[in-house]
């Protein structure tokens, strides 16, 4: 139907350092705090294994569909998208093997081999929802002389491709890992031709608290459109702290009003 509207949320949902980060009150939070807001559809990163899985579930009721593709230990990727709305399909596409990147820890060399976009195809109304998550880079540096750049080099091309594939009624959310003013995620916009829901307007999404001091913050997560979805308005989501835990993320999440 031309004009539905839909609206979407995308958060990183982890976040923190693990040590006193009050993970079961702080999904709760976020858990809660979906179920009673108006997003039709949640695009949730870093939920790392079936607890993290469970905890939201449990509080995201009103969410009947639950898209991820089953790991060992959790959704592969950290991946899991919830709707409202009917779904007709789910497919989780890797990154594939991480290209030579000489001073790239070992550690983020094996999480990268398990990333990807998940992708849910929505029935009423027809949309591909592309959920995903590219590899952390420590650094905050995404120059072509950065260690990281060519990870992420990699993995932007192959969400490209998922983007081509999906078509002109798409949505992307997600984690990007990447900085809005750098090459890469320029590089990216131009070959897909997404649109920024927030118009490059969105401030930075990893909170100032949780760099190292003298750090610059960044914008790295986004919702991005395809051709024929609009975005009729955005907004921030869990950006104050939630009293006593705290915020609930070291990301801020996002929100956009999609016009389809």
């Amino acid at each position: 139907m031309s004009g539905e509207l839909l609206t979407v949320a995308s958060l990183n949902t982890r976040g923190i350092p693990l040590t006193g980060s009050q993970l079961a009150e702080r999904y709760a939070a976020i858990g809660a705090g979906f179920d009673a807001g108006d997003a039709d559809v949640v695009c949730c990163q870093e939920v790392l294994t079936y607890w993290h899985l469970r905890l939201l579930v449990r509080r995201m009721r009103s969410f009947r569909r639950v898209s991820y593709r089953p790991g060992p230990f959790g959704p592969f990727g950290g991946l899991v998208t919830f709707s409202r709305r009917p779904v007709s399909g789910t497919a989780f596409r890797r990154f594939g093997r991480p290209p030579r990147a000489p001073g790239v820890p070992r550690t983020s060399r094996l999480q990268a081999r398990l990333k990807g976009a998940l992708v849910t195809r929505l029935a009423r109304p027809e949309l591909c929802v592309i959920n995903t998550h590219p590899v952390a880079n420590h650094d905050g540096d995404w120059s072509e002389a950065n260690r990281f750049y060519p990870l992420h080099r990699a993995e932007l091309a192959v969400l490209a491709r998922v983007v081509s594939e999906a078509g002109p009624r798409a949505v992307v959310c997600g984690d990007f890992n990447v900085s809005r003013e750098s090459t890469l995620f320029g590089g990216f916009m131009a070959d897909t031709g997404l649109a920024d829901a927030f118009g490059g307007e969105c401030p930075a999404t990893f909170r100032a608290e949780y760099l190292p001091a003298g750090a610059t913050t960044h914008c790295i997560d986004f919702i991005l459109t395809a051709g024929e979805v609009k975005a009729e308005s955005a907004a921030l989501v869990f950006a104050e702290k939630k009293e006593p835990l705290g915020y609930v993320s070291d990301h801020i999440g996002l929100r956009a009003r999609l016009s389809l």
